[in-house]
């Protein structure tokens, strides 16, 4: 029995991994193992020996496994320094970068103008890439023998329908489907195609976002209002505005809107070509005509303005991008400039 103990004891202490010491164990722990097989020789005692014999083999036993779980516990904290010291990361060196998408700076764009005009009320309308030539140029006041077809253009699926070319067809649908209600405040964004000629500033595909209010009494100083709260949001508090007359066909009167150089604060420079002024998009009053055409009857008081702004013409305005093209060649390098603005 002590030669049992001095040898196990022995062992114990000299393994030096868990498989080492569980190799140990099963030679003198388990139920096979030489202090298990000790109790064998009980047969060969007295009476008398047999407690005392027993009370020792115990008390190895219990000697030897307090042993092993000290052992073992020393061994595991080894093998789990080594692990750690092994799998070790050096938190102070930089991260791996993840290359990770962002929004098209047109689409950043597209978000904030849309944020704007919810602020102010308005609601959101959306419709079709193909229109029907009716609500595309008929009910925007612009017949089937008008000029100013001339200037708009299209790509036409068969005689009826169109890839439309300005979004007040999403207007003019909008105003059919809420007469005779007022209130109306909506804003239509969407692309927009024309067979232009494609170069620095024009695009046979873009995107405009246009805005209607129809109510009582509204009226141009309502819409300049509007505007004015537009363009200082988005180029800054600093900006103003003004008015020049135009004409669309859908608006009566009609004026062009111009900001103020936000790069030379109205100085002039070569951005606004030295005028201190720069075209930002056009506006007026809704035509008569085109209210009556969605379903208004005319009385006294009722008026509406419209505007429609260039989504590629503000965000060239905004991040200084003198190529339209750059938005549409997707270099990566081009849009990645653009994560700071998110």
């Amino acid at each position: 029995m002590q030669t049992i103990r001095e040898n196990a004891l022995q062992e114990i202490n000299e393994a030096t991994t868990l498989e080492q010491l569980q190799q140990v164990r099963n030679t003198y722990l388990s139920k096979k193992g030489l202090v298990s097989s000790l109790m064998k020789q009980m047969k060969d005692l007295s009476n008398e020996e047999k407690p005392l014999f027993g009370q020792k083999v115990n008390e190895l036993k219990n000697e030897l496994e307090e042993a092993y779980q000290i052992k073992q516990a020393h061994l595991q904290q080894e093998a789990l320094n080594q692990r750690l010291e092994k799998e070790r990361i050096d938190i102070t060196l930089p991260a791996t970068p993840l290359k990770v998408g962002q929004l098209h700076p047109l689409m950043m764009v597209w978000r904030a103008l849309e944020d704007i005009f919810r602020e102010m009320g308005y609601n959101i309308v959306e419709g079709n890439d193909v229109d029907t030539d009716f609500y595309n140029f008929e009910r925007a006041n612009i017949p089937q023998d008008h000029p100013a077809r001339d200037m708009q253009d299209t790509f036409y699926i068969d005689m009826e329908h169109l890839l439309r070319t300005h979004t007040t067809a999403i207007q003019t649908r909008a105003l059919e489907m809420y007469a005779p209600h007022l209130p109306i405040k909506v804003v239509c964004p969407g692309k927009v195609y024309r067979k232009d000629d494609d170069d620095a500033t024009h695009s046979h595909q873009f995107m405009q976002m246009e805005g209607l209010v129809v109510g009582m009494n509204i009226t141009l100083a309502d819409l300049k209002g509007t505007l004015e709260l537009l363009v200082r949001s988005m180029f800054g508090q600093e900006r103003v505005i003004r008015f020049r007359p135009s004409y669309f066909q859908f608006t009566e009167p009609s004026v062009e809107v111009d900001v103020s150089c936000h790069v030379c604060d109205g100085k002039g420079c070569s951005v606004c070509k030295q005028t201190g002024w720069i075209e930002i998009l056009g506006a007026g009053m809704v035509h008569p005509a085109v209210l009556e055409m969605a379903g208004y009857e005319s009385q006294e008081g009722l008026s509406g303005f419209a505007f429609g702004v260039g989504i590629e013409r503000v965000a060239m305005l905004k991040y200084g991008v003198s190529d339209i093209r750059q938005f549409y060649t997707n270099d990566q390098r081009f849009l990645e400039q653009f994560k700071r603005f998110e």
